[in-house]
């Protein structure tokens, strides 16, 4: 069984969420759906049909989320090493062309947002930075075009 990388943050954001929709959520839903069925004739009830395709959406989440729980390495930030790119690194990059500087922290898809400045370790700019070294340079192929980033520090 492959495990999925994970920072502690990540990890307990998604047993939030899984508590969330197995507590709140899918009690809510079944609710939703008995109060459907009441109304009567179930070939044209439209709230009975969406109340079940939302039973479908959670009961599907939360399988997702106790697979990556269950396969789930945890990895703490302050423990990996600061000698190249990895997952769970802060990495300070330039964009060669226009000289401007940001901070990312490559982290798991389920933690990625970009306003915080945590990028994916799949996204395309985390695959070109994942090894490299303070000085090197990575090119992404993003939607405008080629980009060239120096690596400035590993934070």
């Amino acid at each position: 069984m492959e495990q999925l990388p994970i920072t502690k943050q990540g990890y307990e954001a998604l047993k939030k969420e899984l508590e969330r929709l197995k507590t709140i959520e899918r009690p809510e839903n079944i609710k939703s759906i008995e109060v459907a069925r009441a109304h009567g004739d179930l070939s044209e009830n439209a709230e009975y049909h969406a109340a079940k395709e939302r039973q479908s959406f959670l009961e599907g989440r939360i399988g997702e989320i106790g697979y990556k729980l269950g396969t789930a390495k945890i990895i703490d930030p302050e423990t990996v090493p600061k000698d190249a790119v990895r997952f769970a690194c802060r990495v300070l990059v330039e964009n060669v062309d226009s000289e401007e500087r940001v901070e990312y922290m490559i982290v798991g898809p389920d933690e990625a947002d970009i306003k915080l400045g945590k990028i994916s370790v799949s996204s395309p700019l985390a695959s070109a930075l994942i090894g490299k070294k303070p000085g090197d340079e990575a090119i992404v192929q993003a939607p405008g075009g080629k980009r060239l980033y120096e690596i400035l520090d590993i934070l």
